[in-house]
């Protein structure tokens, strides 16, 4: 089972009810394609010449797709923006930013395409178990894309105050989702790291323009370049490492739940790593209805029980969960709260031939998620089960 890279097989419309009852931020609606959230949110902060922190958004959605969402721009323009790929629609005026608070969730239209008869059969009589069962809550690739090629997080070593580290895999690893230009100019740093005058003079990205201008003074203070990073970047790096702890915490969990039938779990690549999926949630589940602390210094009174998984979690990247903390600058931190070990969702789902591929049948989806919750989770997890 595969779904093809049209960005029209893959919909997603973020639910959402804004106060509208006036005030000083403008609120749109969003409709992108194939265009990730935040090259979006440049492209129109570029077109509008306003400031990037005076865009509100709830979260961000897939580039290989087409997508609607909510945007806020504090005093922004009371009009429409089109653009090659971008659809900016002005809904009226709400008294504080959009974010992530004001999420019920998003709602999927998918695709599924390319499959042969039997794949198709099985997959819809999965199906019904995967509404009833659920599916483990896992954070799925999207929310690792600023991890490089050699798979460590930038988050790991800003936690452990290796400012040089982090900067170097922030602007200088290579990156598969790296673009032309990009790329040639991380190149250019790894050969000339450490000589910060030839690095300044052979980049043109303003961020890495102002890290080397800064690595030329007298001190090479890696701290202070690395926070010429902008604020949303750097909170992006740590809500990455953390995802990927949470995943590795949930695994265990899972794990622990199916110890006396563990051949009734199968894994998943899924987030750089291969995960443990279940067909049916076993007896005594109670475990697995209860929300799993996000990992951080602040979380760790709280643990009880679960305070061994979410220490060996950390020790596989060289810290204890005291750790997991950055010292400065004090505008970034990681994330407190809890995620729902597994969620369920209500399909809906018709088969046909697939016109895109002769002989072979489509599947179409139809769903709700909560915030938060991965769609191409509940592909996969078909994907598997087909």
């Amino acid at each position: 089972m595969k779904l093809k890279s049209r960005p029209e097989d893959f919909r997603v419309e973020e639910l959402a009810r804004p106060e509208m009852t006036g005030g000083p931020f403008a609120l749109y609606r969003l409709t992108k394609k194939s265009l990730g959230t935040p090259e979006a949110v440049n492209a129109i902060c570029r077109a509008w010449r306003v400031s990037r922190p005076a865009v509100g958004i709830g979260g961000l959605k897939d580039r290989h797709a087409v997508t609607q969402q909510f945007l806020s721009i504090e005093n922004g323009p009371k009009r429409n923006l089109k653009q090659t790929n971008i659809e900016l629609e002005y809904l009226g005026q709400t008294p504080r930013a959009f974010e992530s608070r004001d999420l019920l969730g998003n709602r999927f239209d998918i695709v599924l395409r390319d499959l042969d008869s039997a794949k198709a059969d099985r997959a819809v009589q999965n199906l019904p178990v995967v509404s009833e069962e659920g599916i483990p809550n896992y954070f799925d690739d999207q929310r690792f894309g600023s991890v490089g090629a050699s798979g460590d997080f930038v988050a790991r070593a800003w936690c452990l105050g290796d400012y040089e580290r982090a900067l170097w895999l922030a602007l200088a690893e290579p990156n598969e989702h790296d673009r032309p230009g990009v790329r040639a100019e991380k190149e250019s740093l790894r050969a000339h790291w450490g000589d910060w005058a030839t690095c300044r003079e052979n980049v043109s990205q303003p961020v890495t323009q102002s890290a080397m201008q800064h690595l030329c003074g007298p001190a090479h203070d890696f701290r202070g370049a690395f926070v010429r990073i902008p604020q949303p970047d750097r909170r992006m790096y740590l809500a990455a490492f953390q995802s990927f702890l949470w995943n590795r915490i949930l695994a265990a969990v899972l794990r622990t739940a199916f110890a006396s039938s563990p051949n009734e779990l199968f894994d998943v690549e899924l987030g750089r790593t291969r995960l443990p999926f279940y067909a049916r949630l076993p007896s005594g589940r109670e475990r697995l209805e209860q929300p799993l602390p996000l990992p951080s210094a602040r979380e760790r009174a709280e643990l009880g029980p679960l305070a061994e998984m979410y220490e060996r979690a950390a020790g596989e990247f060289g810290l204890e969960c005291r750790q997991l903390r950055v010292k400065y600058p004090r505008d970034s931190f990681f994330s407190k709260g809890s995620r729902p070990p597994i969620f369920r969702q209500s399909l809906s789902w018709e088969t046909g031939a697939d016109e895109l591929s002769p002989g072979k049948r489509k599947l179409a989806l139809r769903f709700d998620l909560p915030p938060g919750s991965y769609a191409t989770v509940v592909i996969k997890r078909l994907a598997a089960g087909a």
